[in-house]
């Protein structure tokens, strides 16, 4: 059973979030003001949070940058883009605009709820693609994409170096303790299913072959 701690200051908004999330399942946990929302999710390290902004003490957006490794779904009624693309590069995963549609709202909670857990360190984000060493799981766009060892592996170095291009043997050096089964031979193959299944999760190709020296993320 998931937990979600709803931080909100308007009672009733909060009692129709909480009967609506208790009707689907969901542990509900309540804060009304930004210095105890603090408080609860410390102590009842819930699985999600659904934020509002106007709130008494820290604002939503003071609270944002205080919450790690708790996905955080902001839901105000503040519609500016400006607002949005901000708190989402904030650390927001999702935005939701009162008044909301509950069937979308619920959407969006099972959506954010299937990101992998993760752990301070685990988690990189480059070029575009966030990946999640730990769970060996990466995200492009929306969608997440699941990946070998070795491939984790790889898609992790070339994260790494941002851009610039990376040779293969050094690649190959880099990966040999965690993943020795990969060799000159098959490296090509594995950067081409990383290719592969990057491109189907968000229509992009991200990994670009560099003539005469190896790989780079584009």
């Amino acid at each position: 059973m998931s937990h979600i701690l709803v931080i909100d200051d308007d009672i009733h908004i909060g009692n129709m979030l909480e009967e609506l999330l208790t009707s689907k399942g969901y542990l509900v946990s309540r804060a009304y003001s930004g210095t105890e929302a603090l408080m609860q999710a410390d102590a009842v390290k819930p699985d999600l949070i659904l934020l509002d902004l106007m709130l008494p003490g820290l604002s939503g957006e003071e609270l944002l940058p205080k919450i790690s490794g708790i996905p955080v779904i902001v839901v105000s009624a503040k519609s500016d883009v400006a607002d949005k693309v901000g708190l989402l590069m904030n650390g927001a995963v999702d935005y939701v605009t009162k008044p909301f549609d509950v069937s979308e709202l619920l959407a969006r909670i099972t959506v954010a709820l299937r990101r992998p857990k993760v752990s301070d360190g685990d988690e990189i984000t480059a070029c575009g693609i966030t990946l999640n060493s730990a769970s060996l799981c990466a995200f492009a766009g929306e969608n997440e994409v699941r990946l070998t060892r070795t491939e984790c592996a790889i898609l992790k170095l070339l994260m790494l170096n941002d851009g610039a291009p990376l040779g293969r043997s050094t690649i190959l050096e880099k990966i040999s303790y965690d993943t020795p089964d990969c060799t000159e031979r098959s490296l090509k193959q594995h950067v081409s299913n990383i290719r592969k299944k990057l491109l189907g999760a968000d229509g992009k190709d991200h990994i670009e072959a560099v003539y005469g020296i190896g790989f780079r993320l584009k």
